[in-house]
């Protein structure tokens, strides 16, 4: 009976964030037409088989999240930690910001910033309007909308794609400590970095999975590692470390991490510059250690889902992803050292899981 009801649960739960994502796109999109009539967007439709198997990659990594739930891979409880609990809060700037966004859009603004935001010291290539928001991620305004935002884009299934590394990231680091239970390991022996960690949600899930691990999290963007720290405050357990700072430069020592997690960032990074930090992850975590990386599908991964791969782009600024989609990060993984490197395709994301050798 427990296992039923938290199944029915579960799926009010996820449609109920589904229907609704639907339905803000559905409306922004006619008030666009509405108030923008002459901006308009070269995307091509997707055909109805194509949303139908959409819907079923949908389905199919929600009943997974549940399944590794209830396999105690993490605890059950976390598949209905609820980022719309603040929904009232600030989905109605979103809606304020929207006429911005259609505005970046129509005059082709990719770098465009507040007089107030200091864009000093960041490299050029993050220096970016994002999904066209108002001043990319450097505001306290974008870190509020952010996890949101991306539930919408998603289809409410943001957080259930990032849980997908908490099992590779567990098996991993008990492979690693000869099949311990890592739960139970001591904090000066089990430290996880997340790379690019925004707003903490990664690095929550991770407390949840890995309760007494000593947890990292870096990122360039000062207002998310403020959201972050206000989240991750409100759990239990040791507050992660959080640090502003580039993945291109790690501020770590060698060897110093048993495992690292990236989640939604390669697609945002040139080239070369993914390469680099694949190096500096490379040189900071310990042999045998395990890195997981999240991030969208590639243009082979599924074939019928290019179109939409290449909608999205035009839809939302992402001067990086073509060339993403088309990248080789198995290549790049083995060139910066990684060995075993598996990969899985959930939905609209695709994950890496490599080791570095233990000599």
């Amino acid at each position: 009976m427990p296992n039923t009801i938290t199944k029915f649960t579960h799926q009010t739960f996820q449609q109920s964030k589904i229907y609704f994502a639907l339905a803000h796109k559905e409306i922004s999109t006619k008030l666009r037409k509405f108030i923008y009539p002459n901006l308009k967007l070269n995307t091509k439709p997707l055909s109805a088989e194509i949303i139908q198997k959409m819907q079923q990659r949908i389905d199919e990594i929600i009943q997974k999240d549940l399944a590794d739930g209830e396999k105690g891979i993490y605890p059950v409880n976390i598949i209905f930690d609820n980022i719309w609990a603040y929904f009232f809060s600030y989905y109605p700037n979103v809606w304020l910001d929207m006429p911005r966004v259609w505005e970046k859009i129509q005059q082709k603004k990719y770098q465009e910033f507040s007089p107030e935001i200091d864009t000093q010291g960041y490299p050029n290539y993050y220096l970016q309007n994002f999904h066209y928001q108002t001043d990319g991620y450097l505001s306290e305004m974008s870190a509020n909308l952010y996890d949101l935002q991306v539930e919408i884009l998603f289809n409410g299934t943001a957080d259930a794609m990032r849980r997908r590394i908490l099992a590779p990231l567990k098996m991993g680091l008990e492979k690693l400590f000869s099949g311990q239970n890592v739960e139970a390991i001591a904090p000066q022996k089990l430290r996880v970095l997340d790379i690019a960690c925004g707003t903490g949600r990664t690095l929550k899930f991770i407390r949840a999975t890995l309760p007494k691990a000593a947890l990292y999290g870096i990122d360039l963007s000062p207002n998310y590692l403020k959201k972050a720290n206000k989240l991750l405050s409100e759990e239990l357990g040791e507050l992660p470390q959080l640090l502003q700072g580039n993945a291109e430069n790690l501020p770590f020592r060698e060897n110093y991490f048993q495992g690292i997690t990236c989640v939604f960032t390669f697609h945002e990074l040139p080239p070369m510059v993914r390469q680099k930090v694949l190096e500096e992850t490379f040189r900071v975590i310990q042999p045998g250690g395990v890195f997981v990386i999240c991030d969208s599908i590639q243009a082979y991964d599924e074939p019928d889902f290019v179109q939409m791969l290449e909608n999205f782009p035009v839809m939302f600024h992402e001067p990086y992803y073509k060339n993403y989609i088309m990248d080789n990060l198995e290549e790049r993984l083995e060139k910066a050292g990684f060995i075993n490197i598996a990969t899985e395709v959930h939905f609209a994301s695709k994950y890496w899981v490599g080791y570095k050798p233990d000599y």
